[in-house]
């Protein structure tokens, strides 16, 4: 990806697509720096990496009265850690996102007479900041069981983690559910080995998993999903990536 302008970033914030109602996206992310200087450090300070976090803000035009809009989305997760998930450009599958588990810590409203209703809201990470891409885009409606887009996300090496989340969009049909999972195998996926399972989702949500830390050889993964119910229908987006 080379140079370009901000036109479509995207933002998942857990069961609501907040793009449409974001006029300004920031994402950022750091590392305490910690000072170890001493009498060996010859004069020049020693430094070392202390604690990591980051951060979401976002803001734009207020809209309510549906979970979908930002301001039924941002009261009801208010105080509570879900996932969250950031693409500085499409959300189509292989587009690089940025994904995590974060505490929704503040949400402001209002402004002058004559202004159009604004909104601004930070999400603070509990679980690290990770780099990865969209395994399933969230403008595609799912009514069956099925698989996605196999993505090559690389070996996963003991010590690191594969993360997921997963963004339940809408829920439509009578006693409808979805139960996704990820799956990694060979550049086919003929023999998949399920790594993670969440929970069976029956409205609009948020979900994020991640593995153990035990190695994983398998360099391929996709989402799939089983949905159940009388004319079920699901949009929901899926982010992965390693840390």
């Amino acid at each position: 990806m080379g140079k370009f302008v901000l036109l479509n970033a995207r933002l998942f914030a857990p069961g609501a697509d907040l793009t449409g109602a974001s006029n300004k996206i920031e994402l950022t992310s750091e590392i305490e720096d910690k000072d170890t200087t001493n009498y060996y450090s010859q004069g020049w300070k020693e430094i070392i990496g202390g604690l990591g976090s980051a951060e979401i803000s976002a803001e734009g035009q207020w809209e309510a009265g549906d979970p979908s809009k930002v301001d039924d989305a941002s009261w009801s997760t208010l105080g509570g850690v879900g996932p969250y998930t950031v693409c500085p450009d499409t959300s189509t599958v292989g587009a690089l996102a940025y994904l995590t588990a974060a505490l929704r810590a503040d949400y402001k409203i209002g402004d002058a007479v004559g202004e159009v209703a604004p909104w601004t809201g930070t999400a603070k990470s509990s679980w690290p900041l990770v780099r990865g891409q969209i395994a399933h885009p969230p403008g595609t409606a799912r009514t069956a069981t099925g698989t996605g887009t196999i993505l090559n996300l690389g070996t996963i090496p003991a010590g690191k983690r594969l993360y997921a989340a997963l963004h339940v969009l809408s829920a439509s049909g009578t006693t409808p559910s979805i139960t996704a999972r990820v799956e990694t195998g060979d550049a086919t996926l003929s023999v998949p080995t399920t790594r993670l399972t969440f929970a069976a989702a029956t409205a609009p949500g948020g979900q994020v998993l991640r593995t153990d830390g035990t190695a994983i050889t398998d360099a391929y993964a996709r989402v799939a999903w089983t949905v159940t119910g009388t004319t079920p229908s699901f949009m929901f987006a899926v982010s992965l990536g390693i840390r």
